[in-house]
């Protein structure tokens, strides 16, 4: 038996709990089907980022209206947070791979028919916004099948380098579509950015359809009476695993804390260091660097951390330190290098996490599991902006950062202040299989 204090001792290895993945690290071709899974997933994202941005361009180029892109938010992300508390009982009842193909599909479909609409002369907001609606539906189908496929095909010695390797895809995604969209869009039209996304989906599709997925079974033999039972039983199975609900509220939280600076730091450039588009440029390079070094650093030491928890919780009290130290900063180069150093801390943070669900909780119910992941990531991030936004506008956003960090650090030390979470959170600190070199 262990004491409460042991979750964060470098050399506490707790019992291992049971495997929530049956695939061996010795299964012929996981690596393939890896490699092609990422690789159509990859494609796929980048079409749906160039997407993101070119609409957000055209929205502003042609409206100038704050309440147009407030209303391509809420068309964009509210969908997917309602829908993901369906989608992840669907991804614990159906054939995953399908769900994901299905998704991709019927956002591709959506896409080109806005395109012709749009080659034809009809061009008015609601359509955008009907697409826009859409896509964010299925995303809220997508999104937990493909989070809780992936243990599906990963051996669990693995899942947090492929988790670390996943993320540097997206952060280099991030460098990436910015460009390519803006090339794309100068060049030609949105139009022809819809068509780009329509093959990327595809190109996805096909990949996709080449992975071999093992059949999942349910323990619990029988589907409950209802979609609604499922959930409820998703519910219960959060309520009752206090490890669980502690990993969500991390990232709640560190989604609502970090979120802010990730949405205010172009504007305390603009206020305190000048209107420049190259400081701008270089504060977004700095802080999609910083993830994509992030992903990298879990993608080769990853597997060989000893203590998963201690490593959400350092990157954590990181993150809340790092952000306090935007406020206070003076220098350009130093807001740059701290925006950069809280990219890796909060991929670190989020990387772990991921592979620590990925790793305990049982294959059954991560779909429902991500489901709720989902929606906590998706209205987290637009609710810090809702609370710290109309606040940038009578305060200084140095008071806000600082703000910000002191209450991450502050929220971090009151969880460690308690034994009972010290207790949850020892429980996962090192899942079953993890190799240590």
């Amino acid at each position: 038996m262990h004491t409460d204090e042991d979750v964060l001792s470098p050399g506490f290895t707790p019992s291992p709990a049971p495997s929530a993945t049956g695939i061996a690290e010795d299964a012929p071709r996981w690596k393939r089907n890896v490699a092609v899974f990422l690789t159509g997933q990859t494609v796929s994202l980048l079409g749906s980022m160039l997407v993101q941005f070119t609409v957000m361009w055209h929205l502003t180029i042609l409206t100038q209206s704050g309440s147009v892109l407030m209303l391509s938010i809420v068309f964009g992300m509210l969908p997917q947070a309602f829908v993901s508390i369906f989608g992840g009982v669907w991804a614990d009842r159906h054939d995953r791979r399908l769900l994901i193909i299905g998704a991709d599909t019927t956002i591709a479909v959506a896409t080109l028919a806005l395109a012709l609409l749009m080659l034809s002369g009809v061009d008015d907001l609601w359509l955008i916004y009907a697409a826009l609606a859409v896509r964010s539906t299925f995303a809220g189908i997508q999104t937990p099948a493909v989070s809780a496929m992936i243990p599906q095909i990963v051996p669990a010695t693995q899942l947090i380098r492929i988790n670390g390797i996943n993320q540097s895809i997206q952060s280099g995604m991030m460098l990436l579509a910015p460009a390519l969209a803006a090339a794309i869009y100068a060049n030609f039209d949105i139009v022809a950015v819809f068509f780009v996304d329509v093959v990327t989906a595809l190109v996805g599709v096909g990949l996709l359809m080449l992975v071999r997925v093992p059949r999942l079974v349910r323990s619990d033999g029988a589907f409950p009476p209802s979609y609604f039972g499922d959930l409820a039983a998703g519910l219960r199975y959060i309520r009752s695993r206090a490890a669980v609900r502690w990993l969500m509220t991390m990232y709640a939280v560190t989604a609502l804390l970090v979120g802010a600076p990730s949405y205010l730091t172009p504007l305390m450039v603009t206020r305190t260091f000048g209107q420049e588009v190259w400081k701008l440029t270089a504060n977004e390079l700095f802080w999609a660097v910083g993830m994509l070094a992030g992903g990298l650093v879990m993608a080769v030491v990853g597997p060989r951390v000893r203590n998963r928890i201690a490593l959400v919780v350092g990157a954590m009290l990181a993150a809340g330190v790092l952000t306090a130290g935007l406020g206070l900063s003076t220098n350009l180069w130093v807001f740059f290098a701290l925006g950069l150093g809280i990219g890796v801390t909060f991929t670190v943070m989020s990387t772990s996490a991921m592979s620590i669900l990925q790793e305990t909780v049982e294959p059954e119910m991560q779909g429902r599991v991500f489901g709720f992941v989902g929606i906590v990531l998706t209205v987290s991030m637009p609710l810090s902006m809702v609370v710290f936004g109309p606040l940038a506008d009578a305060y200084a956003v140095e008071s806000l950062l600082l703000v910000a960090g002191v209450l991450l650090t502050s929220f971090v030390v009151a969880m460690l202040a308690a034994p009972s979470t010290r207790r949850s959170l020892a429980s996962v600190a090192r899942p079953t299989g993890t190799a240590v070199d």
